[in-house]
Parts: C-alpha cells; sequence; structure tokens
C-alpha cells in the first residue's frame, strides 16, 4: 500500500524540526501524530510484505493513482521535504495546565483570542446523539486531526513545499477518541489516510460552496469546506456521533517531545530508517528531541513498511507518554507553561462548541479520569481497495463491530463494567401503566441499518411504519436522523410508557432484551439496525441483545492497551531494505 504524498513534483513528507525546550509542554489528554518520509522513495517499488497486497509492479501501477496533491501526477525525482511529525499531538498538551498557565483575566481573554474556531458538521444529515446510561451520562467522541496547511510562514518553514502554499490543506492524520460514558475506559481509532470514503456532501460555511457527493480518500474530506467535512464524513462512515473535533498544523505540535523529559520505546532490531534518520539499538531506548520526531514518522522502517506499521509505533508513542505523564507533573516553571498555553491556543482549531480556554480545560480533566490500562489504542480493520491498489476499505464486518462497540458506548477491551447492584432489578420492577390503544400510541421508527461497508437500506424506517400501521399503530412515524447500529432495539423514556414499548416489540416480533428505557427519546422509538434488513418480523437468527455491539474488538484493529510496557516495533528487515545496521 503507498502512502506519500506529492503536489505535482514537490513532495510532503517532511517532518518538523523541534522547538527549544521552553516552548514545549505536556498534559495527561494525549493524542498522536502522523508524517510521512523524507527525500527520495528509493523504496518506493519495494513490495508489500502484508498477505494480500500488491506485487511490486502493481503497487508502482497504483502509486500514480494515489489521490494525496498530486492526483495521477508523476512521483519520479521527488524533491527534499523538510521534516514534519508530531503533526497534532500536541493538541491537547495545554488542556490540563491553562488553568494554572494564566495570569488573570486579561490573559484569559488574550488566549481564548488566540483559538480559531470552525462548524462542527457541514452535511445536511446529522446523527442522533448517543443515548445516557442509566445514570444519565453520555459519552463524549471527539475528532482529532492534523493538517498539512503551508498557510503561514511557521508552517512552511517546518514542512516545506513553499509552492504548495495557498492550497487547500488536508488532514492525513485522523483519530477518533471515544470517552465512555462513566468515563472508565477510552478508545481511540486511527484510519489509514488513504482510506477510500464516500464524503457526503459539505456546504463551506465562509463562501457558501457546495461540494456534492464523493467517493475520495478519507484525507481529502478537510478540503469540501473544513474540518467539519471530515466530521461529517467519520459519522457516515462509522455510525457515530462526533461532539467535537481539535485540529492543528505543523507549528502546533513541534512543542512536545523534549518537555517530556523523554519517552521509553522499543525496538526488536537494532534499526536505521534513511528515510526518518530514526538510528536505534535493539531493545528500550529514551527518546526525545529529534529522535522523538524520527520515531513517528518512520514508515519504512517497521513492519511491512505501510502506514499501517507507523500507526502501530505512534500508538506505543501515545501509551508510553500517557504513563510518563501519570508518574507526575513534568512541567513545573510558570514560564514554560505560560509558553506552552501560548503555543498551544495559536495553533489548535476546535468547533465553536469547544472555543474556550475553560471548555479545553474541562475537557482534559474528563480525559485524566481514564487509567492507563483502560486506554485502547486501535486501527481500523482494513482490506485492500479493489478499484485502487494503493488504498485500503473498511474491512466488511470487522470495521463495523469495532464501530458498533463505540456506538454501544462498549468498552473494546471486553472489559464491561459490572452493572450497579440492583439497577436491573429497579427498571424491571418499576410500575409501567397497561398499554394504551394501539392507535393512542405515537411511535417513531428510524432507520439504522447503515455499516461501514454497506449503504443504509433505502426507505427501511417507512417499511417498519407500514407494517406498524396494518397492526393498528396508526401514529407512528419516520424519522430520517440516521442512527446506524447493529442490533435493532425500542427505547421508551419512562416507566409510563413501558407497556406501551413493550406492545409495540411484540407487535414486531422484538426480544425483551431490545427494549429498554432511555432519558435520550421522549416517545417509544424503534432504531431498525443492520441485523433487520429485510422482512417487516424481526427475524429470529438475530442477535436482539440490544447492546449493538460484540464484547471485544477484533483482533485485526491491532489493540494496545495503554499499560502495556511489553509492546516493541518489529523492524522491517525484507532483502535489499537496509533498515537494520
Amino acid at each position: 500500500m503507498e502512502h506519500r504524498r506529492t503536489r505535482g513534483t514537490a513532495t510532503r513528507n517532511g517532518v518538523p524540526a523541534q522547538n527549544s525546550p521552553s516552548e514545549l509542554g505536556s498534559d495527561d489528554s494525549l493524542y498522536g501524530s502522523d508524517a510521512g518520509g523524507a527525500g527520495a522513495d528509493p523504496y518506493a517499488d519495494a513490495p508489500s510484505r502484508t498477505p494480500g497486497s500488491p506485487s511490486a509492479e502493481t503497487s508502482r501501477q497504483a502509486a500514480g493513482s494515489g489521490h494525496r496533491r498530486g492526483g495521477s501526477r508523476s512521483r519520479k525525482a521527488p524533491r527534499s521535504r523538510r521534516r514534519r511529525a508530531l503533526r497534532w499531538i500536541g493538541i491537547g498538551t495545554a488542556v490540563a495546565v491553562l488553568g494554572t498557565a494564566g495570569a488573570g483575566w486579561a490573559y484569559y481573554e488574550h488566549l481564548n483570542a488566540n483559538i480559531k474556531k470552525d462548524e462542527l458538521n457541514l452535511s445536511d444529515a446529522k446523527l442522533s446523539k448517543p443515548q445516557a446510561n442509566a445514570e444519565g451520562q453520555t459519552p463524549l467522541n471527539i475528532l482529532l486531526m492534523g493538517s498539512d496547511s503551508r498557510n503561514s510562514d511557521e508552517n512552511v518553514k517546518l514542512g516545506g513545499a513553499a509552492d504548495t502554499r495557498g492550497e487547500k490543506p488536508r488532514a492525513d492524520v485522523q483519530m477518533l477518541l471515544h470517552l465512555s460514558a462513566d468515563r472508565s475506559n477510552m478508545t481511540v481509532i486511527s484510519i489509514p489516510r488513504d482510506t477510500r470514503v464516500a464524503i457526503p456532501k459539505c456546504t463551506d460555511p465562509h463562501d457558501g460552496t457546495v461540494y456534492k457527493k464523493s467517493e475520495d480518500i478519507i484525507n481529502a474530506s478537510l478540503t469540501h469546506g473544513g474540518p467539519g467535512c471530515t466530521v461529517a464524513t467519520w459519522e457516515e462512515m462509522t455510525g457515530i456521533s462526533i461532539d467535537h473535533f481539535m485540529m492543528v498544523d505543523f507549528a502546533g505540535v513541534v512543542k512536545m517531545a523534549d518537555a517530556i523529559g523523554g519517552v521509553p520505546v522499543c525496538v526488536d532490531k537494532n534499526i536505521y530508517d534513511k528515510q526518518s534518520g530514526l538510528k536505534l539499538k535493539a531493545g528500550t531506548t529514551t527518546i526525545k528531541d529529534e529522535q522523538a520526531l524520527q520515531w513517528l514518522r518512520t514508515r519504512h522502517g517497521f513492519e511491512d513498511g505501510t502506514d499501517l506499521g507507523r500507526t502501530h509505533a505512534q500508538h506505543m508513542y501515545m501509551n508510553s507518554m500517557i504513563r510518563e505523564l501519570k508518574k507526575g507533573a513534568k512541567l513545573t516553571d510558570p514560564g514554560q507553561l505560560t509558553g506552552l498555553a501560548e503555543a498551544a491556543t495559536k495553533s489548535v482549531t476546535v468547533d465553536t462548541g469547544l472555543g474556550t480556554v475553560k471548555k479545553l480545560y474541562d475537557l482534559g480533566n474528563e480525559l485524566k479520569k481514564v487509567p492507563a490500562d483502560r486506554i485502547t489504542m486501535t486501527t481500523m480493520p482494513w482490506d485492500w481497495d479493489p478499484k485502487n491498489k494503493a488504498h485500503v476499505i473498511p474491512k466488511p464486518g470487522d470495521a463495523d463491530k469495532l464501530f458498533a462497540l463505540v456506538r454501544a458506548d462498549n468498552p473494546v477491551d471486553g472489559k464491561a463494567k459490572a452493572p450497579t447492584p440492583g439497577a436491573a432489578a429497579t427498571v424491571t420492577a418499576s410500575p409501567a401503566d397497561p398499554a394504551a390503544p394501539k392507535g393512542e400510541i405515537d411511535v417513531t421508527v428510524r432507520n439504522g441499518t447503515a455499516t461501514a461497508s454497506q449503504a443504509a437500506v433505502s426507505g427501511r424506517a417507512k417499511t417498519i411504519v407500514g407494517r406498524l400501521s396494518t397492526l393498528g399503530f396508526t401514529r407512528a412515524a419516520s424519522d430520517t436522523t440516521p442512527q446506524p447500529q447493529t442490533d435493532t432495539t425500542l427505547s421508551y423514556p419512562s416507566a409510563a410508557l413501558k407497556g406501551d414499548a413493550q406492545a409495540v416489540a411484540k407487535a414486531l416480533g422484538l426480544p425483551d432484551s431490545a427494549v429498554r428505557s432511555s432519558k435520550s427519546v421522549t416517545k417509544v422509538t424503534v432504531v431498525v439496525g443492520s441485523d433487520w434488513r429485510t422482512g417487516t418480523t424481526y427475524p429470529k437468527t438475530a442477535g436482539g441483545s440490544g447492546s449493538g455491539a460484540p464484547d471485544k474488538a477484533p483482533s485485526t484493529s491491532s489493540a494496545l492497551n495503554g499499560a502495556d510496557t511489553s509492546a516493541c516495533m518489529k523492524v522491517n528487515t525484507y532483502p535489499g531494505a537496509h533498515y537494520v545496521w
């Protein structure tokens, strides 16, 4: 799988030089990064070692159609590129320290003025928000993005490719951070930047340009009006409602590595990646400064030489950094804190709902509640794109399972929190009025049949509404709000409507396990899941658990636990690679 970026003949895979220690900072909430190689790519024609990957010849042919900056333009003789890495790993570095960095209200307002804001979602179709748990808590989903913008002198200096200045940036780094409703666990899902997806219709909030629905690789979604279109693309692909986004450019990520005092990483063999300059001996090494940048941008030297190996290395770095930060405060110098606050707020772009220092600070406090051993880094399960072997697509089945876990707010590590003693019994024992006459029961039906690999079944909600009408539930109506989920569920808002909900469930053939109380609905609400794509009576072979998710992330998600200190990156050693010394 090819993952280089070109814009004409100017390549884009450098990494920024590090800044001085006084400009760096950290906090307990941590985000990853992505970067490409630097300079000419002598290994571009080397075949991938991943099973099912294209041959060297196929890779050479496919590389030209990879959509980075130059489309099908030639990738030959690329120009030297400046360094880039840690693209947005510093996005949260000021979150937990901004509360102590200020010097009064004036400085607080100054920092607020630094923060750039944009619209959260640029699509016409908005997902419904996730349902609250029994305690009324809701999960939090944040999309983290790294922009390759060259629209400032500093970003050109850090990222190179000055001839691309003024062009629309792309989002090469994208990770979804899911914080559970009870704040007991956190999941991070990375996606390869060359994942082919459906990009929905988006309207640019600044100039009114309308971008029609299209098919492209996911990093191009940022060019369709801004980060709000990338959010819309993720929602359409995963069925996960996103609450906030955070995006930084080159200048926002070079403030991090040195302030932490070093991060331990491991390689199973000596490595010398000539593309990134990373040179380490086998075993564990504490890296910082230049080496941290090299580690985070290394692609060719890890695993099979693709972005997937680089993603795994970034996860290792992130987990290790979290552990280091949780050992104790790394920043005690007020000058460092204020410098960090300045750099972070000037570099970040967030949605309008997250656009103050106070809100960022509160978010940091929420993230800090999760212990390291309940943080899980994952990569979206993928398959090679049959239309273009330089790209990938969500892996049918496995990608859906991972997204379903997040939609249902189930921990991907399989360690579900035990229910509060007596909670289930209380719900069951709650008195409910007898069901009202069928013609007086208000029912809402939503279409949740979409998956990462299958489009929603058109008109599915209306079909079930029609069935309910023939059964006497004449006040049933469809709701066009998309709400993808694995299992079909029937929710009701209060004990007074439990009898009504049970009557609707019986009419449709839904099991008792699919019926639940929820504070997120105002009437009896049916969500037709992907387990019921055809027919008007719920199939007996469907799961009907009402959880909407499996018990654990699939093995293809390459899950890495935040407390795992034994992880060690496999060095790429295929013949002729020269990555070992």
